[in-house]
């Protein structure tokens, strides 16, 4: 029965309702096939047994929704779309809690009811909470296909109808009824049920709207209702996601999704489970939140900030950040451009670090510190290039996809087993630059420094790679952009031609990529020099 039920949706009569004088279901307007496996068995080996996860007599929280919340049938990734309740024990603390992720992709209120509410019901003891979110697939015919459509609105209404593929018989009740049934179940067990309203869509109001649109006509509004009735927490994940959306803007919100409008993609689930424990914890005297990990504070990225003063970043990997102590050996160029700058008026913070690409930067974190750090009229320099060559999956996986595309495709990492979607270099730049023009900042993206590398007396430039996409990066985003392998390519080809190759030596340390405190000087003016041909207001703080 239940690979029929996963089925595509069909046609169907409409008599059985009109006969009953019931509302018509909810039209599936965004008719987007979801990708959960037809195996009910399958399904089973991936989601916990109920209560499994505790520890002593501690509570368990309950996660109970559909794709959004677990996406797929194994919601491991592997298709590129993550729910958000497989980050969401990261913001408790588990020595006191711990959190199950019960949701199944394609779950209406009334199809998750129907096939798996006992099971979870099972675990359940006091003390516990349950946190239900369903509704997106409460759409479609009430006795064909998927047959999973709830009756609109909280009211008492009921259907009796015969699935026509298995001719099995159910009673069908509205959303409302089944968030009811859901929370007086929970609530005899002595646990404590929260109602949340649904994700929200990559849609906005119309074509040229910064208005994300809202899903609290329907089913958010009926979730506040029964709540507000029944006498239990409702907390508007939608809204709380919305708002962040339309900060982001248009353009960033395109990826928080993968693939359609409605699936996320791990960052959008990242958004949409920081957004659920923001709301658990704004919540008057919601118990819950005692179990909340602390909001971790960085008190170290941006505290060179003097009053009134903007705060120049550099990012990127080891020719920006190196171990930059001992004068003879290696550094980078972001540990000596304060030297250029009147730090009277500006400060500047190194926050590269060496060995990254642009896009092991982003997924361990180290963006994301910048990112919160920055306030209008910050700087940013960004420059990477030299690790983001190589394997995607295997080995140091820190390459990307080549090029400044959109393109993305899922890896199964190595080291890990986990899947990821990896993008191109330039899709990295281009979010890095975005993020920081959300903020306020200025971003200014460079081409990565040239390497002690020649071919016939010609030193080697980066111009059809990394070079190339890092300046399409820049056009596509309205960013400033310096070629820093030209400049100091220049220089060292100059040095290089008129006083023979040993010359250059000395600007490079151990090997032909990093710099001595002599190259990293160079690479340093060569900014500078850059900047002053721009009309960038950095140019302004240099001495």
């Amino acid at each position: 029965m239940w690979g029929v039920w996963l089925l595509g949706a069909t046609c169907f009569s409409f008599s059985a309702y009109a006969q009953n004088k019931v509302k018509a279901p909810m039209e599936d307007v965004n008719q987007v096939v979801d990708l959960t496996l037809d195996s009910l068995n399958k399904a089973k080996t991936a989601r916990p047994v109920a209560g499994s996860t505790r520890k002593g007599n501690n509570p368990v929280l309950f996660l109970v929704g559909n794709s959004t919340m677990r996406t797929g049938t194994l919601g491991n990734g592997n298709n590129g779309q993550w729910g958000w309740g497989y980050f969401f024990h990261e913001y408790f603390d588990e020595n006191k809690i711990t959190v199950e992720n019960h949701a199944l992709g394609g779950t209406s209120s009334r199809t998750f009811y129907t096939h798996l509410w006992k099971d979870v019901l099972k675990g359940v003891k006091k003390g516990d909470w349950v946190i239900i979110e369903l509704g997106h697939n409460d759409n479609g015919p009430y006795d064909s296909g998927r047959a999973r459509a709830s009756i609109p609105g909280i009211g008492k209404d009921s259907l009796e109808v015969t699935i026509k593929e298995t001719g099995v018989k159910e009673t069908v009740y509205t959303y409302g009824e089944y968030m009811r049934r859901y929370i007086r179940e929970v609530k005899a067990k002595g646990a404590h049920p929260i109602l949340f309203s649904l994700t929200p869509r990559n849609a906005w109001e119309d074509k040229d709207s910064t208005i994300i649109t809202r899903v609290n006509k329907t089913f958010g509004l009926w979730a506040k209702q029964v709540a507000k009735k029944e006498h239990v927490p409702f907390i508007d994940l939608n809204e709380i996601t919305a708002r962040k959306f339309e900060t982001f803007g248009k353009e960033k919100v395109k990826y928080m999704f993968y693939l359609d409008r409605i699936h996320t993609s791990v960052f959008g689930a990242r958004v949409n489970a920081e957004s659920a424990a923001e709301g658990i914890r704004e919540y008057k005297k919601l118990e819950l939140a005692r179990y909340l990990k602390p909001v971790e504070k960085d008190t170290v990225t941006g505290s060179t900030r003097k009053k009134g003063c903007p705060v120049l970043f550099t990012v990127g990997d080891s020719t920006v950040r190196n171990q930059d102590k001992d004068e003879n050996g290696q550094w980078g160029w972001g540990s000596v451009i304060a030297e250029l700058f009147d730090l009277n008026r500006i400060s500047v913070e190194n926050c590269a670090k060496a060995g990254r690409s642009a896009r092991t930067y982003l997924e361990e974190g180290r963006w994301d510190k910048v990112y919160k750090a920055l306030q209008p009229g910050d700087f940013v320099l960004i420059q990477f290039g030299h690790n983001d060559a190589g394997a995607i999956n295997t080995g140091k996986a820190r390459a990307e996809l080549p090029g400044a595309g959109e393109e993305s495709k899922v890896f199964l990492m190595e080291a890990t087993k986990t899947y990821d979607v990896v993008y191109t270099f330039g899709w990295y730049l281009r979010k890095f630059i975005r993020d920081a023009q959300e903020k306020g900042a200025i971003p200014i993206v460079l081409s990565h420094t040239p390497r002690n590398m020649w071919d016939n007396n010609e030193i080697q430039r980066n111009t059809t790679s990394f070079g190339k996409w890092t300046r399409e990066a820049a056009e596509a985003t309205g960013a400033y952009f310096i070629d820093l392998n030209k400049l100091s390519a220049d220089k060292l080809q100059q040095i290089g031609y008129e006083q023979g190759l040993k010359y250059v030596a000395p600007y490079f340390c151990k090997d032909h990529t990093h710099t001595s405190l002599k190259g990293a000087h160079l690479n340093a003016q060569s900014i500078a020099d850059g900047l002053k041909e721009t009309d960038c207001t950095l140019k302004n703080y240099l001495k």
